[in-house]
């Protein structure tokens, strides 16, 4: 007996706790869509060294008309033990404080609206993950998409809220990686005998170009030389000799004044 009262009283004390993690406690509902780089045929730079573009996720969320679409962004890595009643907006979730110490920030919440089921004809339905420059740095826009700091492997899931309680998410990406330079050492080392192949194409091209051209120059000189010579040999016989022989026979003889 003695014993009884602390037993009740410890649980109307922990009744009020149990109500209040109700919420987080009830499953959401998982979808069997999962995000995915997009195949656009009109798109180029799907992956470049800071972005990437996913697919919109269309008719994917129609039960869920009251509620904002997020989509979180996570280290490989880190993606299994994301917490789903994490709340956008707040430092836990900021791209600002990411790839440490938060290690999946939220971003690119949009409603259903956004989303319209089917996707009208022609219109490119994509999602390009990085493309905001301008709040990389505040700390006032904690939603950023901003540059994806790393190369990856990323992963990417949609999920649904309303109000700040979780209703239902896709599955997530499979990896994501990023483009990045190649050094310039093993470059030139695996294109080295390549390098050597077209530096022996190219010399042979110019020297067969020079003859070529020296060819050309030397035929056109030759012909110079030949046309000028011809001209002075025909002129000069013509002026000189025949006019003044045809001049003297004509005054020189009986025959033409009769």
């Amino acid at each position: 007996r003695p014993h009884s009262r602390p037993r009740h009283a410890g649980v109307h004390t922990m009744l009020p706790l149990l109500l209040l993690l109700l919420p987080a406690a009830h499953g959401i509902d998982q979808l069997g869509y999962r995000p995915a780089l997009t195949t656009e045929p009109p798109l180029g730079g799907v992956t470049t060294g800071s972005t990437f573009v996913v697919d919109q996720p269309r008719c994917v969320f129609n039960d869920y008309g009251n509620a904002v679409i997020w989509l979180v962004v996570a280290l490989d890595q880190a993606a299994s033990s994301f917490n789903n009643t994490q709340r956008p907006g707040t430092s836990e979730t900021a791209f600002q404080r990411f790839p440490d110490p938060v290690r999946a920030y939220m971003t690119l919440n949009a409603t259903l609206g956004s989303y319209p089921c089917p996707k009208p004809e022609g219109e490119i339905a994509v999602l390009r993950v990085g493309s905001e420059t301008s709040c990389t740095e505040d700390v006032t826009r904690p939603s950023c998409n901003g540059p994806l700091p790393v190369p990856g492997p990323y992963r990417v899931k949609f999920l649904a809220l309303e109000g700040s309680v979780p209703v239902a998410e896709t599955a997530w990406s499979v990896p994501i990686m990023l483009r990045t330079a190649k050094p310039f050492s093993s470059t030139s080392t695996a294109g080295s005998g390549h390098s050597a192949d077209m530096i022996a194409i190219t010399t042979i091209l110019s020297i067969l170009f020079a003859i070529l051209l020296a060819g050309l120059v030397a035929m056109l000189f030759f012909w110079g030389s030949d046309s000028c010579g011809g001209s002075s040999t025909f002129s000069k016989p013509e002026s000189v000799t025949v006019r003044r022989y045809n001049t003297h026979h004509v005054y020189d003889q009986p025959a033409a004044r009769l």
